[in-house]
């Protein structure tokens, strides 16, 4: 059995990252999701909401799990018996940030093999990051994430629903002479 895992903190899954499991299916007979709790970051959404969210994005594909993990990604791997790390790519500073991951991932298990996805053009700018300030300035999140979590994240937030479908068109004439 041909297992991946597919890290990342997930604050939150975006349509990115569901884009790149559901493709990583194709090449992987299951799918771990593993949510690493990183003691650093000071994350937006709770390790029990992000779970809740992964779960119910795959709640009808049986080859898709959901753990959360500490530690090292690389330990986790050899743990839930993956023989690979499946790792989505939106443009270069992403490769060069994860070949060093990889790079340090095969001299500590040289067992496990690392699998990269180009993102698709339609959520190569997604990014967690990025959503999480569209969030904070309640803007409209349909498109980045799945429908079930922009309910959640529209109940949760003061404000609600965003308060403009749009940016006004900018005035040419208040760019300067």
């Amino acid at each position: 059995m041909k297992r991946a895992l597919f890290p990342g903190s997930f604050d939150p899954i975006t349509n990115g990252h569901i884009e790149i499991i559901r493709r990583g299916l194709a090449l992987f007979d299951e799918i771990i999701v593993g949510l690493g709790l990183n003691t650093t970051k000071q994350p937006m959404f709770s390790p029990d909401q992000r779970l809740r969210w992964i779960t119910e994005a795959f709640r009808e594909e049986p080859r898709v799990q959901v753990r959360p993990y500490t530690g090292l990604t690389v330990q986790f791997a050899r743990e839930v018996g993956a023989q690979f790390i499946l790792r989505g790519l939106r443009s270069a500073p992403d490769y060069e940030y994860e070949r060093n991951i990889d790079l340090l991932n095969k001299y500590l298990d040289p067992g496990i093999e690392t699998f990269y996805l180009f993102s698709s053009p339609e959520t190569s700018f997604v990014s967690s990051t990025l959503v999480r300030e569209v969030i904070r300035f309640h803007g409209h999140l349909e498109g980045l994430l799945p429908p079930h979590i922009i309910q959640d994240i529209y109940a949760l937030y003061p404000g609600g629903r965003p308060v403009s479908t749009a940016f006004p068109p900018a005035d040419p004439g208040s760019y300067g002479s």
